[in-house]
């Protein structure tokens, strides 16, 4: 009987605690939170008493910035930035053929850096991935076979000098009738074999990686060098190792120009020929075109795909491309595709902003106007305009960054 008391007293409580505080909410101004939610409109509810969607973005006070659509740049900035203009064409664009394929160094322009003595390798100064500039020390090894090849030089020179003098000292008595002439001859006949002792010595340095005036410090130590500039394609040694003469420590390659391996089929034989102009998009970036031409087409087809390889070679931009990353080349094999033509332009004219693809057009008054357009099919270093430009339209070809950067700036706006 007392427990039920005690819960009917501890509900009063807390119903009584409730009401005041009601009271002291209702009584306060809103403020902060509440302030706010107070100035949200009040919930629509339909004749069943049912609350209503209101339309979205009702409570925004300002809209989303229009992307800018006209760029005015003075005169020396547009000469500055080598912007130009060329006007769209009407046209029909050529047939091609698309070849599936990757990206691989020029075997011209790489080099396998092996150690060329069995050692130890004792310092690694590159790093996979990075750069090297020629003659750039890659690594270095400690080697006894360098030890013996320095001393078999060292103690050839010596025994080289000493016979020279020999000689010189012999054909000086034989002009005073000291010494005979069979002396003399066999004494020169000795400083040359040596000579040539010296000359062999030289060259085992030299296969060894090793000139004549590194020899005169007598270190057991090898050093091997990068012979080009380029990129650390793959590395394989550490502190510590240990490696045979043929091992290779790294593997360098140039990738300014690279080869793009192309797998043409057989029956798109006949229509490609060496040559050619192409446009290479890769996967990794498909808004990034690589124009190139085939430089060779194999002369052995692969049995299992019907396939032989087209040799493209492209030029590489911003380093983007990388050994291994696979795309599409397209061909251009022939005359026009069909007679219907579409406004063309040159590739270099599209670019992207706001994720559109847009050309930049020059008006008479000379502001440069952003016009969003729909691209078709690509060919030759030009592309199909679909919508969005007219024919004689004068379009931005070389410098079209310099705008889209103006264009980007402006949706910023300043912040003070």
């Amino acid at each position: 009987m007392r427990s039920m008391r005690a819960l009917r007293l501890v509900i009063a409580v807390a119903v009584a605690a409730a009401a005041c505080s009601k009271e002291r909410r209702e009584a306060t101004p809103p403020s902060g939170h509440a302030a706010a939610a107070q100035a949200l409109p009040a919930q629509q509810t339909d004749a069943a008493g049912a609350p209503t969607s209101a339309p979205p973005h009702e409570d925004e006070t300002e809209q989303h910035e229009a992307l800018p659509t006209k760029v005015r740049l003075p005169a020396s900035v547009v000469r500055s930035a080598g912007i130009k203009t060329a006007a769209a064409t009407s046209d029909s664009l050529p047939a091609t053929v698309d070849l599936t394929g990757e990206i691989a160094a020029d075997p011209d322009r790489s080099a396998r850096l092996a150690a060329r003595v069995p050692g130890r390798i004792v310092d690694v100064r590159i790093k996979e991935g990075g750069r090297v500039t020629a003659g750039q020390t890659v690594a270095v090894l400690e080697s006894p076979e360098l030890a013996r090849a320095r001393a078999t030089l060292a103690s050839a020179g010596a025994r080289a000098r000493s016979a020279r003098l020999n000689a010189d000292r012999l054909k000086s008595l034989e002009a005073k009738s000291l010494a005979s002439g069979q002396e003399v001859s066999a004494a020169q006949a000795e400083a040359a074999a040596l000579d040539a002792e010296v000359a062999a010595a030289r060259q085992t340095l030299g296969a060894l990686g090793q000139g004549s005036d590194e020899a005169q410090g007598g270190s057991a130590r090898v050093t091997v060098r990068s012979p080009l500039t380029g990129f650390v394609l793959s590395r394989d040694a550490v502190q510590g190792q240990t490696v045979d003469a043929a091992h290779v420590i790294a593997v360098v390659g140039d990738l300014e120009n690279v080869y793009f391996l192309g797998r043409l089929f057989e029956k798109d034989l006949a229509r490609v020929k060496v040559g050619a102009s192409t446009e290479v998009r890769l996967n990794a970036y498909p808004n990034e075109v690589f124009e190139g031409k085939i430089e060779t087409i194999g002369r052995q087809l692969d049995a299992a795909a019907r396939t032989v390889t087209a040799r493209i070679l492209v030029r590489n931009h911003g380093d983007l491309v990388k050994v291994g990353l696979f795309g599409t080349a397209r061909v251009v094999v022939g005359g026009a595709e069909g007679s219907t033509k579409h406004v063309v332009v040159p590739l270099s004219a599209v670019t992207r902003v706001a994720n559109k693809d847009v050309v930049f057009v020059r008006q008479p008054d000379g502001d440069f106007e952003l016009h969003p357009v729909t691209v078709g099919r690509t060919a030759a270093g030009r592309v199909e305009i679909l919508s969005g430009l007219r024919t004689g339209e004068q379009v931005v070809v070389d410098g079209a960054f310099t705008l889209k950067s103006a264009i980007l700036k402006g949706t910023f706006g300043e912040e003070e």
